[in-house]
C-alpha cells in the first residue's frame, strides 16, 4: 500500500472514531434518535447548518446543546423573541468616549457554533441577520466586513408555523440550512429511560467535550477528499432537477441545493468509512436536504401531501445512474 493510500485510511479511521464519540455524547441526552443524531454529525462535518423543527417539548434544544457541548469550541446560543434586533444577533459599532472613535462590539453570532432557539418567533428582519454569515461566514456592519472563525455551524430550532407566535423562514433563510430534521415524539421505551435519567438531574450538566474544533476542521478536510463520479453528479442534478419540474411542488430546489447534497452525501459516505458517494447516500439524504427547500402546490397542500412526501416519492421516480467508470 503506498504512503498516500495509508494516510487516506488512517484519516478515515480517524473520523468514525471522533464521529462516533460525538454520537455517543449526544445520545446521553437524546434518547432513541439515532438516525437525527446522525444526520446532525453528517451536517456539521460538511459544514452546513442545520434546522430541527418539531413542536415543543420533544428535545429540540436539548439536541442543538448537546452538539455543541461535545465539541470544545466557544458557543453562543440565541433566544429569538418578538423584540430581538439584528443589532443582537451581528454587532453594533458604539462610540467609545476614552478613545473617541467608534468600537465594534460583537453580536451573538461570533463563535463556532450558534444555537438559535426558536428562530421563527422572531421577525423576519432579525432573522435575516444570519443570512450573510450563514452563506460567507463573515458579518458586515457599517461597511466593514468581520469574518468568522472556522468551524462555523448554525443550528436552529423552530416551531411548525401553525405555532401561535410564530413567523415562517424566508425562502432565502431555509435555502441557507444544509438539512432539516424532527425530532418526534420517542418511542415509550425511551421516554421511560428518559424519566430515570432527566428526572432528577439535568443530563447536559454532565457532557463533557469529547473532541476539539481543531479535530473538525481536520476531518473536514477528510470529507472534502471523498470522491464523487461524474454518473453520481449527473443524478444528484436529476434529483435536484425533478422537484422543478413536479407538478405537485410550485417552488422547486436551487442549486444550492444540489451542492449542499453533495457535501452531505461526502460526509455520510465518510462516516461509512467509504472514499467514495454511493447512490444511496444521495436517495437516503434527499428529504432532509431537499424537503424544506421546497414548497408545495395548492392542489397538493389541499391532498394533504407534504414536502416530504412528495420529495420522497420523487426520489423513487429519478432513475438510478448507469455504472461506469470515472
Amino acid at each position: 500500500m503506498s504512503t498516500t493510500a495509508t494516510s487516506s485510511a488512517m484519516d478515515f479511521d480517524e473520523l468514525t472514531e471522533v464521529a462516533g464519540r460525538v454520537r455517543r455524547a449526544i445520545e446521553q441526552v437524546i434518547e432513541g434518535k439515532p438516525d437525527v443524531v446522525e444526520t446532525a454529525v453528517t451536517v456539521l462535518l460538511a459544514e452546513g447548518h442545520l434546522l430541527i423543527e418539531d413542536v415543543p417539548g420533544v428535545g429540540k434544544t436539548m439536541l442543538a446543546k448537546a452538539l455543541a457541548r461535545s465539541i470544545d469550541c466557544s458557543v453562543r446560543r440565541i433566544q429569538f423573541t418578538p423584540d430581538l434586533l439584528p443589532s443582537d444577533i451581528t454587532g453594533v459599532s458604539v462610540f467609545n468616549q476614552e478613545v473617541r472613535d467608534f468600537e465594534f462590539k460583537p453580536g451573538a453570532v461570533f463563535a463556532n457554533i450558534v444555537v438559535g432557539d426558536e428562530i421563527n418567533r422572531a421577525s423576519p428582519k432579525t432573522q435575516a441577520a444570519l443570512l450573510e454569515s450563514m452563506e460567507e461566514r463573515q458579518v458586515t456592519v457599517d461597511t466593514t466586513t468581520y469574518q468568522l472563525e472556522a468551524p462555523f455551524m448554525v443550528i436552529a430550532t423552530q416551531n411548525p408555523i401553525e405555532m401561535e407566535g410564530t413567523y415562517p423562514l424566508p425562502e432565502a433563510q431555509r435555502d441557507r440550512f444544509m438539512a432539516r430534521v424532527s425530532m418526534g415524539y420517542p418511542e415509550p421505551a425511551a421516554e421511560l429511560r428518559m424519566l430515570d435519567g432527566h428526572s432528577a438531574t439535568d443530563p447536559l450538566s454532565t457532557l463533557q467535550a469529547v473532541t476539539d474544533g481543531q479535530e473538525i476542521l481536520r476531518l473536514v478536510k477528510t470529507v472534502q477528499s471523498v470522491h464523487v463520479s461524474e454518473s453520481v453528479k449527473e443524478y444528484a442534478v436529476a434529483l435536484v432537477g425533478a422537484t422543478r419540474r413536479s407538478q405537485e411542488l410550485r417552488l422547486g430546489a436551487s442549486p444550492r441545493a444540489t451542492l449542499h447534497l453533495i457535501r452531505a452525501a461526502r460526509a455520510a459516505a465518510a462516516l461509512d468509512s467509504r472514499e467514495f458517494v454511493l447512490p444511496d447516500d444521495l436517495q437516503e439524504l434527499a428529504v432532509p436536504v431537499l424537503a424544506h427547500r421546497v414548497l408545495p402546490a395548492a392542489e397538493a397542500h389541499l391532498g394533504g401531501r407534504g414536502s416530504a412526501e412528495i420529495v420522497s416519492g420523487l426520489v423513487g421516480s429519478v432513475p438510478l445512474p448507469r455504472t461506469r467508470r470515472d
